[in-house]
C-alpha cells in the first residue's frame, strides 16, 4: 500500500490557509490522490465540541492552561481517530493547523513555553508528526484588514489584538528556523503566487 502524507498550514489569523487548502486539496486530487481535509481544533464530534468552547468570545475568562490542555484533548482525538487510520490508509492528510499552532499561540505568544508544549503535543499525538508544514508568513495588521473585508464576527483567539498575533508571528518563524520540516511562505504574495510554491515543494515529496 501507497505511504500516506500528512501536510498541515499555519498562520496567524486571516493568512489565507483556507484559500490554500482548498487549492491544494483540488491539485492532489487531479494527480489522483485520496484527500481528507480535517481541520483543529475541531474535525471529529468530540473535538468540534471542544472547538466551541475554545473559541466562543464569552469563554473570554478562560486560563491559559485551561486553554491549552482543550487543544490537546482535541488534537488526541483527532490524530487516532482521523489522522493515523487515514495516512495508514494511503490518504494525504490536509490539517488547518496542527500541534505548531499550540507551539506558537501557546508556548509563544501566551508565554507559557515551548518545554511544556512540546511535552503534551507529544503525548497527543503518540509522536506523529506531520511529513510537511507550511506556514503563511504575513503583516497582522494587513491579516486584520482580510478578516475585516471577509465579514463576521471575530472569534476569541481572534480577539486577542494585533500585539498578540505578532508574538503568533514571531513564534511561527523561530520554530520554522528550528525546524527544516516547516516552510515559511510570503502570504501577502497573489492566491496563484502562493499556490503554485505549494505544489512545486509538495510534488518534490510526493
Amino acid at each position: 500500500m501507497e505511504k500516506g502524507l500528512f501536510i498541515t498550514f499555519e498562520g496567524i489569523d486571516g493568512c489565507g490557509k483556507s484559500t490554500q487548502i482548498g487549492l491544494l486539496e483540488s491539485y492532489l486530487k487531479e494527480k489522483g490522490k485520496e484527500v481528507l481535509l480535517i481541520r483543529e481544533p475541531g474535525g471529529t464530534a468530540v473535538g468540534e465540541k471542544i472547538r466551541e468552547i475554545l473559541l466562543e468570545k464569552k469563554n473570554d475568562s478562560m486560563k491559559p492552561l485551561t486553554e491549552l490542555l482543550l487543544f490537546e484533548a482535541a488534537r488526541a482525538q483527532i490524530t487516532e481517530e482521523k489522522i493515523i487510520p487515514a495516512t495508514e490508509e494511503g490518504k494525504v492528510v490536509i490539517c488547518d493547523r496542527f500541534f505548531d499552532s499550540t507551539t506558537a499561540y501557546q508556548g509563544y505568544a501566551r508565554e507559557m513555553g515551548t518545554e511544556l508544549t512540546d511535552l503534551l503535543n507529544g503525548i497527543a499525538t503518540a509522536g506523529r508528526s506531520p511529513d510537511i508544514t507550511f506556514v503563511l508568513d504575513i503583516d497582522p495588521e494587513q491579516a486584520y484588514a482580510r478578516r475585516v473585508g471577509r465579514g463576521g464576527e471575530e472569534d476569541r483567539m481572534e480577539a486577542l489584538g494585533l500585539m498578540f498575533q505578532q508574538k503568533v508571528r514571531e513564534g511561527y518563524l523561530k520554530l520554522a528556523s528550528d525546524n527544516p520540516r516547516v516552510r515559511v511562505i510570503d502570504a501577502s504574495a497573489t492566491p496563484e503566487e502562493i499556490s503554485e510554491q505549494i505544489k512545486g515543494m509538495i510534488d518534490n515529496v510526493i
